[in-house]
């Protein structure tokens, strides 16, 4: 009966301290759709989709130039994968599975990305730059 009581005890702590990796995965950034970023795209429109820029310059012409930093992410479907195969690691091997896979998350978080974006005097995209990413 100690023995019985003892495992299950082991059982629900071990359940009980898992899922880490699977609010990781659940929690990593969002996917970005860059089709959108082409020459001729208000500045509104980039803003909208990527925040506010990191930085805003003025190069020899007079034009704006605004550089955009994000963290390019997973798609809905990725994430739920993730997560899936997370939480059936853990369940199987009694929430050991997290000391893999809590790093692996960790390190996983998406991919830096830089955009550099030069606009006409009208604020429409007329020259895209990928400094760092895609």
């Amino acid at each position: 009966m100690k023995v019985l009581i003892a495992c299950s005890l082991l059982i629900f702590t071990c359940l009980s301290f898992s899922g880490c990796s699977v609010f990781m995965a659940a929690h990593q950034p969002d996917y970005k759709d860059l089709s959108f970023l082409k020459a001729g795209v208000s500045r509104d429109k980039i803003v909208s989709e990527l925040g506010s820029p990191a930085a805003t310059q003025t190069d020899e012409q007079g034009n704006a130039v605004d550089i955009y930093k994000f963290k390019q992410g997973y798609g809905t479907g990725n994430k739920a994968l993730r997560m899936l195969g997370h939480g059936t690691a853990d369940f199987f091997s009694l929430g050991l599975w997290e000391i893999v896979g809590t790093p692996a998350e960790a390190i996983c978080n998406g991919k830096d990305m830089a955009v550099k974006v030069t606009y006409d005097k009208e604020n429409k995209a007329q020259d895209i730059v990928y400094l760092t990413g895609k």
